[in-house]
């Protein structure tokens, strides 16, 4: 059991251990939950770094934010922790320039909820973790699986340049999408997902459902599809009933349900959106809300069978609970898993088809 995770040492227990001073690549959120982990473990941190152009005097929690040439002249030696994602190739090269020069790890925090993604981890939930690897429709899904587990646990970032599949593949390869598509779309940003689809589909469609609760994003994505037939937008949260949530707004794509906010949103189900209605596709990117809205679709799910896109990196469990469940709602689902460029593992998903 577990015999495809290789790496038994996590990313943390590595920077422990090290003798060369450690500085954290980045600032701002992932910087900050990075070093909340390095306090707990007592990792010595020597520094703070970001891009040249983010460099004007800045201080981050008391500490000077230096450029990279400056501490490669002054310090020579050291080791890089990535503490932000990048998912544009400028900047992942980037990235691999440094790790070329420098011990680099990029620790895995989960972008919702608590707890580290460790081997100890996986051991506690090994039955699931081994149920997911054995249940993939393909060699590759179950290589991309066992990467994406060994980077989690060890920072390594050539892990996923191994595994990276440009979004093209996965289109035209498993997901396929018709011109009378009934899609629904979870997490619709500024339509950014709806024109993917339009450009594999020479922009025809049966009916589109397009799901957005941050009210800046919702705008964006009134203005994308105005003008557009058959199409229905919700300014809510993707959720198991129908119901209201509190709801925490944050820039682009990170807002997200909060205990912490007295905002309230609308939720809505997929099975309450569509009435009975069939739905052909159904994309999901809820902010590490994926299990709820999965509920919320479970009639659709076990009826229907729609092609599924679903993230798998928000939570720790995700990778696992996710397609164990979308396999119990609809046992005659093929899965696959597909990793897109991007550093962390971010763009991690399960392609759900029949």
């Amino acid at each position: 059991m577990l015999s495809f995770i290789t790496e038994k040492q996590s990313c943390w227990d590595r920077l422990k251990a090290e003798k060369k001073p450690i500085f954290i690549y980045g600032m701002g959120d992932g910087a900050l939950k990075i070093m909340s982990v390095f306090k707990q473990k007592k990792i010595t941190l020597s520094g703070i770094f970001a891009s040249d152009d983010f460099v004007r005097g800045h201080s981050f929690e008391g500490f000077r934010v230096h450029k990279l040439s400056e501490i490669e002249e002054a310090v020579g030696d050291f080791v890089v922790v990535l503490a932000f994602a990048a998912g544009y190739r400028e900047i992942v090269d980037k990235i691999y320039s440094i790790a070329a020069r420098h011990t680099l790890y990029v620790p895995d925090v989960p972008v919702a909820g608590t707890g580290l993604f460790t081997y100890e981890y996986c051991e506690k939930h090994a039955d699931s973790i081994d149920a997911v690897y054995n249940s993939l429709a393909d060699d590759y899904s179950r290589k991309v699986y066992a990467n994406i587990i060994n980077f989690k646990i060890s920072g390594k970032i050539e892990y996923l340049s191994a595994v990276t599949t440009p979004k093209e593949d996965i289109y035209k390869k498993i997901i396929r999408p018709a011109q009378n598509e009934s899609y629904v779309d979870l997490g619709a940003y500024n339509g950014d997902t709806i024109r993917e689809l339009m450009e594999f589909t020479h922009g025809q469609y049966h009916k589109i459902y397009a799901v957005e609760p941050d009210r800046k994003n919702f705008r964006k994505l009134t203005k994308f599809v105005d003008g557009m037939r058959n199409i229905d937008i919700y300014n809510a949260a993707a959720w198991c009933v129908d119901t209201e949530l509190p709801f925490s707004a944050k820039a682009g794509r990170q807002s997200a349900i909060s205990a912490d906010s007295d905002t309230m949103i609308e939720c809505r189900s997929v099975d309450s959106i569509l009435e009975g209605k069939p739905a052909t596709l159904i994309k999901m990117d809820v902010e590490g809300y994926e299990r709820e809205a999965i509920w919320g679709a479970a009639q659709t799910i076990a009826h229907y069978a729609p092609k599924m896109m679903v993230s798998l990196y928000h939570r720790n469990e995700d990778i696992f609970e996710l397609p164990l469940l979308i396999k119990t709602l609809n046992p005659d689902y093929q899965l696959y898993i597909r990793h897109q460029l991007y550093i962390p593992a971010w763009e991690t998903n399960l392609y759900a088809v029949k």
